[in-house]
């Protein structure tokens, strides 16, 4: 059985302490874990309350920028990244989610180098501390800043390349629940699949990401759901949502209607 997550970029301005005590009150089984509020929080203490909250972890969000986007150097976000695997083993949870960067004036081939040396030096630490990295594809007009993997076939490709249990896909439902080829790869993408974001829009992605209430937008979030549960995927759907949308509603009425929408949408493709 599939499980609900919540991501905490979901209630953004929200502590750490605050996520996990509400989302346990509203009996939401898993979390994705924002890095920067959990430093913030202590590491080890939201390890310990996310125990005593019975709280799993499905995904910790997020390092990389390899190509130095940011300003870090290679190494510099090798090295976060590195920290990163081990906070990801703390919390014991199911994955770190990856981003490669913008190209940020590289070659197309000289970037896909740079994230190839990236995943060559964090493979065995994440091995060592059996966590698994994804990499998320993201539409290109959504990824400008952070991902210069801007389809679904270019990034299967670089996880065939390694070849590794410790290396997956992450999968949004935001950057390609329209898409039309997302069908006939579904076989080869559920079996390197370790997640999937559920987020739901009025429009196509673009670098704002605009999202909207789960149902509100014209993403067709069951043909999806379905089609991944009947190819086997059984891992969490962490809710992501956020954007000026959901400005005018409470963090707690998108709590309740996610929870709500997520049941209603397994109900309706029957899943046992």
């Amino acid at each position: 059985m599939p499980r609900l997550s919540i991501s905490e970029v979901t209630t953004y301005s929200w502590s750490f302490q605050r996520d996990v005590r509400t989302y346990a009150r509203h009996g939401v089984p898993a979390m994705g874990i924002w890095r920067q509020k959990l430093a913030d929080y202590g590491e080890e203490k939201g390890a310990e309350l996310l125990a005593e909250s019975g709280m799993d972890v499905s995904n910790v969000y997020f390092a990389g920028g390899f190509t130095g986007h940011d300003g870090r150097s290679f190494q510099e976000a090798v090295e976060d990244a590195e920290q990163a695997i081990e906070v990801t083993s703390l919390l014991q949870a199911d994955c770190l989610t990856l981003y490669t960067g913008a190209r940020a004036g590289h070659t197309k081939s000289h970037a896909s180098r740079l994230i190839q040396m990236a995943i060559e030096q964090l493979l065995p630490v994440a091995e060592v501390n059996d966590v698994v990295l994804v990499v998320e594809p993201m539409d290109a007009r959504a990824g400008v800043d952070w991902s210069f993997l801007t389809d679904l076939e270019s990034s299967l490709a670089l996880i065939d390349e390694f070849s590794s249990r410790h290396l997956r896909l992450a999968l949004d439902t935001y950057h390609w629940g329209r898409s039309r080829k997302i069908y006939s790869l579904m076989r080869d993408i559920v079996s390197r699949l370790a997640i999937v974001f559920l987020g739901d829009s009025k429009s196509s992605p673009d670098e704002e990401q605009n999202r909207c209430l789960l149902g509100d937008g014209n993403i067709p979030l069951g043909r999806l759901i379905s089609s991944l549960l009947e190819h086997g995927y059984d891992g969490c759907f962490d809710v992501r949502l956020t954007g000026e949308e959901l400005e005018t509603l409470s963090y707690p009425e998108i709590l309740e209607h996610s929870c709500r929408a997520y049941e209603a949408l397994l109900a309706a493709v029957k899943v046992d």
